[in-house]
């Protein structure tokens, strides 16, 4: 009788474990934002816009205001620039933009 009652525990904690392990390893690592570019550097390929350091790649892509594809100038994107951002999380390195458009000024 003590055979059938372990058994089902030892189910239900797999279950748990599976259950939880899922929702850790579905967590997004992509995250969005907006703001200012504080500084630039086309030489290393980053950016810090909120104080957060990211960077870009051959996969990146960069909008204009309007949404229109362009290639990323030092004319176009200038410190004070506002920008949105989708970048992927790296650990332990800057983050790394999917996406960067551009912002219309106010």
């Amino acid at each position: 009788m003590k055979r059938k009652f372990l058994g089902k525990e030892v189910i239900l904690i797999v279950c748990f474990i599976f259950l939880f392990s899922a929702f850790v390893f579905g967590q997004g690592k992509d995250i969005q934002g907006k703001g200012k570019v504080m500084q630039l550097d086309f030489a290393k390929k980053t950016v810090i816009v909120n104080e957060k350091i990211f960077t870009w790649d051959a996969n990146t892509l960069f909008y204009d205001e309007k949404g229109s594809p362009i290639s990323i100038t030092a004319d176009r994107l200038t410190k004070g620039t506002l920008v949105s951002i989708e970048a992927t999380v790296v650990k332990k390195k800057p983050l790394v933009i999917k996406k960067l458009s551009l912002l219309p000024k106010k």
